[in-house]
């Protein structure tokens, strides 16, 4: 998994910790998907260019470092995706958000776009495409070809917790992607659901099951 980032910090595996629990409610609960998803976004950063600039302080004049100006862009993955946004505009705050719905067919159980709202000038900005779990890949590949067939070229798939099967799936599909995960889990259920998990992310996001 040479394009995958597990992160070990301390914090985020705290965090993740309350987070699976059952007793966690919607309210605590958007609360750490928020601050992992700021945590996650020092990481995701990483690479960012800078360039030297020179600036006066109180005392004297020094080289200092700023930002290329590369343009950015987060797309959560309707609707568990919405919870993540917060967290990373926390420390990206110039970045412009677009959004991207997806539902599966029930007889073909490929992934349908049923909305999709983007910057105009997506295919400028480097993007990372958020949702809380990577299940079987099917939702994360479609959405990354959907944002590569409007001209979006550098796209990172920024994850809370993911499956093996999802991650072999983003990596056959879209190999140019790299991956950051907050938890790698053990394997799928019969259902498709990530085991050990945490359940489904949106419904306790929002406090609907």
């Amino acid at each position: 998994m040479s394009n995958v980032t597990v992160f070990t910090h301390p914090l985020i595996k705290h965090k993740l910790t309350l987070l699976r629990d059952v007793e966690t409610g919607p309210k605590d609960f958007r609360e750490l998907v928020k601050e992992i998803s700021m945590l996650m976004a020092y990481e995701v950063t990483r690479d960012l260019e800078l360039k030297e600039m020179e600036i006066q302080t109180p005392l004297q004049k020094t080289t200092g470092y700023k930002l290329e100006g590369k343009k950015l862009g987060l797309v959560p993955i309707l609707r568990a995706g919405l919870g993540m946004v917060d967290g990373m505009l926390s420390i990206l705050p110039a970045a412009k958000v677009g959004h991207i719905g997806l539902y599966r067919d029930p007889e073909s159980l490929s992934p349908v776009e049923y909305y999709c709202k983007l910057p105009t000038d997506i295919s400028e900005r480097d993007i990372f495409l958020l949702d809380p779990m990577l299940a079987t890949g099917g939702s994360a590949t479609a959405a990354i070809q959907f944002l590569k067939n409007r001209g979006c070229k550098n796209i990172k798939l920024v994850n809370i917790i993911a499956s093996p099967e999802g991650v072999a799936v983003i990596e056959k599909d879209h190999p140019d992607v790299h991956i950051y995960i907050a938890g790698l889990d053990e394997k799928l259920d019969d259902h498709g659901y990530i085991l050990p998990g945490l359940g489904d992310a949106g419904d306790r996001l929002f406090g609907t099951k």
